[in-house]
């Protein structure tokens, strides 16, 4: 039988955030396998590429797109490239569409498969739901922790069962973590597999290293918006100078919301602002030791590439870092804030603690190949296309072998 043909309609595609990155692949994927794929996304002009087996077409959001966040927006009007889409659909003669998430295309996406009638494969990669509650809490500072904290976690319940609504829809939902899948199944009744990430191993490399100072530089990269708790930098930066630790810098790679408050209150800091390709693995490779104090994110990219820059991590407990960090082997996982700072400590004191664990990061992490994460995707495609409607009762299936 010929491999399913799928359509993929990403909600993010040239901006920089982890969907972004993992739709690149995907679609990078395909053609190196001439796998049948219709990659539709918006971009910053029209444009319909064919390249063997894959067939391209970028669209562009309109003058009436919301700002959500920083170089990422939301068209409430996309819904004038249906008809031009669904064309492309038929002709293409799409077995299934494939989703990330509630955005513009996601919505348009669903509403094509089901006027299709082709089975829907949803991928989760952002705790919406989280971010919501985060954002939210930050907002109500005026009120009483209490009061703020209540209010956060009403909406944070609201917006996941939206969620699980919307996620209902899909035939096959893909989630990034086993505690997700779960979370998913039991939210969803749906079949979920295991979409994890991978990492370039030949692009993130200790091999990039320039640095020769003797200041411990600790990094950090990602947007700079509340749900990724980037205010206890500063936090950590205060707490190690209390433990006496004065040769060290933080370096922060990102942009956002939360910028101009970092700026005030980490004046020492190395501010990079967006940085991609060779001189985001360059500023990896000279870290000594990568901080990542976000308990909403579901994988965590920028922790694996850290890790293949033979960079070892402190994540939180919370969300899907934990599970890319081997405890007190390739870093730390902390399950609070001093549980962090000491880890972070440990490792500024122990320099033969730091060399292994960076040996140790960089052999985990050239096992973490994007073909064999993305040979499950497809393999979740054609049991999409064989099951088709699924029953609401379906158990939670394994990752795909």
């Amino acid at each position: 039988m010929p491999p399913a043909r799928a359509a993929f309609l990403p909600d993010t595609f040239h901006e920089v955030n982890g969907v972004a990155h993992t739709s690149r692949q995907l679609e990078a994927f395909a053609r190196r396998r001439q796998l049948p794929l219709l990659s539709i996304h918006c971009g910053p002009k029209p444009d319909i590429i064919e390249d063997g087996a894959v067939r391209i077409v970028q669209i562009t959001r309109g003058a009436g797109r919301i700002g959500l966040d920083a170089h990422l927006d939301y068209d409430p009007f996309l819904f004038r490239y249906a008809r031009r889409l669904e064309a492309e659909l038929r002709n293409f003669g799409a077995d299934l569409i494939h989703i990330t998430g509630p955005g513009d295309m996601g919505t348009l996406g669903c509403y094509l498969a089901r006027r299709l009638r082709l089975p829907l494969v949803i991928s989760w990669h952002t705790s919406l739901h989280e971010y919501a509650a985060r954002r939210l809490e930050r907002l109500l500072a005026f009120l009483s922790p209490r009061i703020s904290r209540a209010i956060a976690q009403r909406v944070e319940r609201l917006a996941l069962g939206i969620l699980g609504w919307f996620y209902r829809k899909a035939q096959v939902i893909l989630a990034p973590n086993r505690e997700l899948m779960d979370m998913l199944g039991r939210l969803t009744g749906k079949p979920v597999f295991l979409m994890e990430r991978g990492v370039d191993t030949s692009l993130f490399t200790p091999r990039r290293r320039h640095r020769t100072s003797n200041t411990f530089r600790i990094g950090y990269v990602g947007r700079l918006t509340a749900e990724k708790n980037v205010r206890f930098l500063a936090a950590l930066d205060s707490d190690l100078r209390t433990l006496g630790r004065q040769n060290f810098e933080l370096m922060i790679v990102g942009e956002g919301r939360e910028q101009s408050w970092l700026y005030q209150h980490l004046p020492n800091a190395i501010f990079t602002g967006v940085l991609r390709g060779d001189a985001l693995a360059d500023a990896y490779a000279d870290m000594d030791l990568f901080v990542f104090p976000s308990r909403t994110d579901t994988f965590g990219n920028v922790v694996l590439e850290a890790l293949a820059s033979g960079v070892p991590a402190v994540v939180t407990a919370d969300g899907g870092p934990k599970f890319l960090v081997q405890h007190a082997q390739t870093g730390f996982v902390a399950r609070n804030d001093w549980e962090f700072v000491s880890a972070v400590n440990q490792l500024m004191a122990d320099p033969r603690l730091h060399d292994i664990m960076r040996e140790s990061a960089r052999a985990w992490a050239v096992t973490q190949s994007w073909d064999s994460v993305l040979e499950q995707v497809f393999a979740a495609y054609e049991y999409c296309r064989r099951v088709r409607p699924l029953p609401v009762a379906a158990r939670i299936q394994p990752a795909l072998e």
